[in-house]
């Protein structure tokens, strides 16, 4: 299963940045990649379920994820659980350095569903999903930034 991890230290305490990473609801407004992110139920235990419609290479990605928040640990964890592709779960974990920044990590697990074109389709989506994961990361520092 196709595997992308990336970390970004961001110059914020990390009860900011955490905050930033679980408002999904705010993603739109301030990452060009996201079309839309709807929060359509949460519960006081703290697992929500979310739409989401991003732009990944021209082509619109939508699915609907399962997330828990971890507020003690800054973890969501994620798992779609309908959707354009067979497998997409991962999470955001938000860990703080002790010196005033964080650091920020993003990590999905993914398949495409066409295992006939795997081999040729995974590099890509891979590649994707990484820069997309990128361009998140930088958005919230700059969202963090703007705000501090």
């Amino acid at each position: 299963m196709p595997h992308v991890e990336v970390n970004l230290p961001i110059k914020a305490p990390a009860a900011e940045a955490w905050t930033a990473v679980t408002r999904l609801e705010d993603y739109a407004a301030y990452m060009e990649n996201v079309e839309s992110v709807t929060v359509i139920g949460e519960t006081d235990t703290g697992a929500r379920t979310s739409e989401w419609s991003v732009l990944l290479k021209g082509s619109v990605l939508e699915w609907v994820e399962a997330d828990t928040l971890d507020h003690d640990a800054r973890v969501m964890s994620f798992d779609q659980v309908s959707g354009d592709l067979d497998v997409f779960n991962g999470y955001w974990r938000v860990e703080d350095t002790g010196d005033g920044t964080s650091v920020v990590t993003f990590v999905v697990d993914f398949e495409i569903g066409i295992p006939l074109l795997a081999d040729m389709l995974n590099p890509v989506a891979t590649k994707a999903l990484r820069e997309n994961a990128e361009h998140m990361l930088h958005a919230i520092e700059r969202r963090i930034t703007a705000v501090s």
